[in-house]
Parts: structure tokens; C-alpha cells; sequence
């Protein structure tokens, strides 16, 4: 049983399972000041679904930042998309996150998380940018384009 146990404190060194707890910093949704296509927003959650359309009010209201990440990512899933968007949407994301990681103290934190293997699971289904924990699928592309800017900052 002893063995068992250190097996599993290995895996969970060498890997974040969830954004969340000890690890929120890494969280789309995670409080963090950065200016993206000329405005100043409060999280990447809400510049991402600012870029979503080219609607002035809807980015007005994502930098305004008076409903929660969540209540605005439900939201644009009524919008009218910008064209190409699922072409362009991880440049986007890209584009946020490297907003984020390039100051203080998110850049320190994601250096320091070393060479661990970070995957965003998720129980609302996300395939996509994460992982569903209850059925262990997904992309995690999420994951994978912090992981590729803590590569680039660790150089």
C-alpha cells in the first residue's frame, strides 16, 4: 500500500489536474489587469469574450466587468461571431494568456511550476480547452498554451 501511495504523490507532482484551490492563478476567470486591442479588462475570460464580436457595446461590457467571467461566457454564446472566429480564437486566447504570464506575479508562478504537465479539468464538459474529468477527453488546449508560454519564459 506504501507504494501505491508514493506512485500517486509522484503523478501528482508532475501534473495539475484542475485550475482551481492553490492553482486558481491559472484560471481564465482569475482576477488580472491587461490591455488587449486598446482596452483594459479585468481577467483574460472577459478580453477573449470581448474579441468574440465586433459589437462595441458587447466589449464595452466585457471591459466593464460588472457581471461575473461566467455570466458573460454564457452570454456570448448568443452572439454574432466574428468572422473566421474558430480559425482565430486560439491565437486570441495565445495573445491573452501572453498578456497575463508577461507580468508580475503570474510570470514568477508559472515559471516555478517547473516542467509539471498542466491540464485544465473541467465538470462542466469542456473538450475543447480542457479536459472532463468524468470522462478523462479532451484537448486541453488550454492546458497546452500555458505550458508552451511557461517554455518560451523558462528560455
Amino acid at each position: 500500500m506504501k507504494r501505491g501511495c508514493e506512485v500517486m504523490e509522484l503523478i501528482l507532482k508532475t501534473m495539475i489536474e484542475q485550475f482551481k484551490d492553490e492553482y486558481r492563478w491559472l484560471s481564465n476567470f482569475y482576477p488580472c489587469d491587461l490591455r488587449f486591442r486598446g482596452k483594459l479588462y479585468t481577467s483574460v475570460e472577459y478580453a477573449y469574450m470581448s474579441a468574440k464580436s465586433e459589437d462595441e457595446e458587447w466589449k464595452k461590457m466585457c471591459a466593464e466587468a460588472k457581471e461575473k467571467p461566467g455570466i458573460i461566457k454564457k452570454k456570448s454564446q448568443h452572439l454574432e461571431l466574428v468572422p473566421n472566429w474558430e480559425v482565430m480564437k486560439i491565437e486570441v486566447m495565445r495573445a491573452c494568456l501572453e498578456l497575463k504570464f508577461s507580468q508580475e506575479p503570474f510570470k514568477t508562478w508559472l515559471v516555478e511550476t517547473g516542467d509539471v504537465y498542466l491540464q485544465e479539468g473541467n465538470t462542466w464538459g469542456d473538450k475543447f480547452w480542457g479536459v472532463d474529468l468524468e470522462t478523462g477527453e479532451g484537448e486541453n488546449v488550454l492546458g497546452i498554451l500555458i505550458m508552451t508560454i511557461r517554455g518560451k519564459l523558462q528560455e
